[in-house]
């Protein structure tokens, strides 16, 4: 800093000011100190500054998994948001789904020295178990019941497998069947509770819930029997990739979609508009999720007291070619 001063023809503590990012510089001196400090090579001292205001502006992210749709374009969100806050973000894949798993990413990355962590903990694990961390450092849970004590951020799961089913009855389908995503899945367990309250409430009673694993060959799978099936006129799949193999299942089998069998599915992947034919849909603000739990992040870091709440993210139902009346009997 020194060596800036000298160069720049200032004091060491305007130097300061600039590489702290203070406004009580003058602009034609900002620019000189800065001009300086390319020219001579100069970088601030990330550590020291951490030392000196407590602030790491590091932020830590623990996730199970990186193939699903939604935790990449979730973590896409964060990172940018991140960046912009000048804020740089270290990733802690946690392979195995476990309170003990999760417990010992978090205190790696408390080692690392981050001022908050984001947990995209899809598992239901949580709906069993409330998280049990060490004090002292700002959390927000993605995806996931907390319990107390936690800001939560999440897709409206319910709000969007009520739209999805609400469509298919709309159209005058008298039932609705949906493939489920994974029993531990915690968003694919709120999706199917909603789905039967739903036909419940519309005086149907649900039938049978099969379940895939989130993948297209599962939804291809548990479909087959479904697409065989002459009563089967509308299936709501819980993600766009088992949709996909539903609407496999369907051609193999010569059932037409939609003017024999409607396919409904949520996410709203890029890909699912160039569908055969282009899926309805139930989109997801993955980048309205992740943009809100940095800011409830940062508020965390900035007041210790800010309040832990619930944030639910509005769905949208998109309505393409696959969902239509049902057959005329």
């Amino acid at each position: 800093m020194a060596d800036v001063a000298r160069h720049a023809g200032v004091s060491s503590q305007t130097v300061s000011r600039v590489a702290n990012g203070l406004t009580n510089v003058d602009d034609a001196t900002r620019e000189r100190v800065l001009s300086s400090m390319r020219a001579v090579g100069y970088r601030p001292n990330g550590a020291a500054r951490a030392l000196k205001y407590g602030r790491f502006h590091t932020i830590g992210v623990i996730m199970f998994t990186l193939e699903t749709l939604g935790n990449v374009r979730t973590l896409d969100a964060i990172a940018t948001e991140a960046a912009a806050a000048d804020y740089t973000v270290t990733l802690m894949p946690v392979p195995d789904p476990t309170m003990g798993a999760v417990s010992g990413a978090y205190r790696r990355l408390s080692e690392q020295a981050v001022d908050g962590i984001i947990i995209i903990f899809e598992a239901s694990l949580l709906d069993r178990v409330e998280i049990t961390l060490p004090p002292g450092l700002p959390v927000v849970v993605i995806d996931s019941n907390a319990g107390s004590g936690f800001a939560v951020v999440d897709t409206d799961q319910a709000l969007g497998a009520r739209q999805a089913t609400e469509h298919l009855l709309g159209l005058g389908h008298r039932q609705v069947w949906h493939i489920a995503g994974p029993t531990s899945s915690f968003s694919a367990g709120h999706r199917a509770e909603s789905w039967r309250a739903t036909l419940e409430q519309a005086g149907i009673t649900p039938p049978p819930l099969v379940h895939g694993d989130w993948t297209t060959e599962s939804g291809h799978r548990v479909a087959l029997e479904l697409a065989g099936r002459d009563d089967v006129t509308a299936i709501f799949a819980a993600n766009d990739q088992m949709a996909l193999g539903a609407m496999k299942a369907l051609h193999e089998l010569g059932r037409d979609i939609p003017n024999q069998v409607s396919v409904v599915g949520f996410d709203d992947m890029d890909e699912s508009r160039a569908f055969w034919p282009p899926l309805t849909t139930v989109r997801q603000n993955f980048r309205e999720v992740g943009r809100i739990a940095m800011e409830r992040l940062l508020a965390q870091i900035d007041d210790p007291d800010a309040p832990s709440e619930t944030t639910l993210i509005p769905t949208e139902l998109v309505v393409r070619e696959s969902s239509g009346p049902p057959p005329a009997r």
